[in-house]
């Protein structure tokens, strides 16, 4: 090889050194379904979220929101993530289930009375439940509860007898919880959350365990025109990407979007609690009638909750996990 050819390779190879290291990174473009709809403070707190992650990693991270639940139920987003659809989904309990079947803790009725209790819970089991749902294809970024369960109903309900004579809905898919309820004498019929309007305007259900801010939004209060002011239990929620799309991301910009994700995340949580009951003044405004069971009926609803407990262990929560629970429900009742 002569020298002018030396020359001339040597050139050709910095020059192609030199167009590798100043090429664009490639892009992460992220689908995330949410149930929520849009204009809702969860559809908006996803929208904060993504434009964050966009300008901390300088536009190599997008994220484009699919709200509404346009992806289908819940169960349809963790599929869909599964099979590489869509890699993001803003989930409830429901939800996180399907990624990790010990989220079931959430599940169990009248546990869980003030925010010290979720907190405790959190500080119990929050890691446990993250790094178990990793092992299983699925990254939480941000887990938070959105506000307290309550019964609404066509017709007021007062005992668990009262709630015997209407049809309960439940989640498509889950037939363990379904089960526990028709073991106890109860009515119950399965639809997705997508299809719970339309089977309250069509009579199918007319009872629904669900959080004010998710009714109001879809403004099913008014056919379900009695909310028993009894906390059933509490829903809470978390973002979560697919993990091969996660561990794609430059290490850098993984630290970035988390810090992102728990600054929202917390601002949301102390906003939220502070504005728990909103919803259901707005309602009240509206028409909502609101009960207040006795104590006589309370410690009914207490006696059918603990009867069921034999089916919940085991059938709706891991054994595991709700023996631990049940380990420190004495911390949990005895908080302020």
């Amino acid at each position: 090889m002569t020298l002018i050819n030396m020359k001339r390779l040597l050139c050709f190879i910095i020059a192609l050194a030199i167009s590798i290291s100043i090429s664009p990174a490639k892009k992460t473009k992220i689908k995330m379904a949410t149930l929520a709809p849009e204009g809702t403070e969860w559809h908006g707190l996803l929208m904060k979220m993504g434009q964050e992650w966009k300008e901390a990693t300088l536009g190599q991270v997008n994220l484009r929101v699919y709200p509404g639940g346009v992806v289908g139920d819940e169960r349809d987003m963790i599929r869909k993530m599964r099979i590489g659809q869509i890699q993001g989904a803003a989930i409830t309990s429901e939800g996180l289930t399907e990624i990790n079947p010990q989220y079931s803790v959430f599940f169990v009725p009248m546990l869980y009375q003030n925010f010290s209790d979720l907190d405790l819970l959190y500080e119990k089991l929050g890691s446990d439940l993250i790094k178990d749902s990793e092992k299983n294809g699925f990254k939480v970024l941000m887990m938070v509860d959105v506000g307290w369960v309550y019964w609404f109903s066509s017709d007021s309900i007062h005992t668990p007898d009262d709630l015997r004579k209407q049809t309960i809905f439940s989640w498509a898919g889950d037939y363990r919880t379904a089960a526990l309820w028709e073991k106890s004498g109860f009515k119950v019929v399965p639809l997705a959350m997508t299809d719970m309007l339309s089977g309250l305007q069509t009579g199918m259900i007319d009872a629904m365990a669900f959080n004010p801010m998710y009714v109001l939004s879809q403004q099913s209060f008014g056919i379900t025109k009695y909310m028993l002011d009894m906390k059933w239990g509490t829903l809470s929620a978390a973002v979560v990407l697919d993990i091969r799309t996660w561990n794609k991301i430059d290490p850098e910009h993984q630290i970035k979007m988390q810090e992102i994700s728990n600054k929202i995340s917390t601002e949301f949580q102390k906003k939220n609690r502070l504005e728990s009951d909103s919803a259901i003044n707005v309602m009240k405004e509206y028409g909502l009638t609101v009960t207040t069971p006795t104590k006589n009926e309370y410690e009914e609803w207490k006696t059918l909750v603990e009867s069921m407990y034999p089916l919940i262990r085991g059938q709706v929560v891991e054994e595991n996990i709700f023996d631990r629970v049940m380990e420190f429900k004495d911390e949990l009742e005895s908080n302020p």
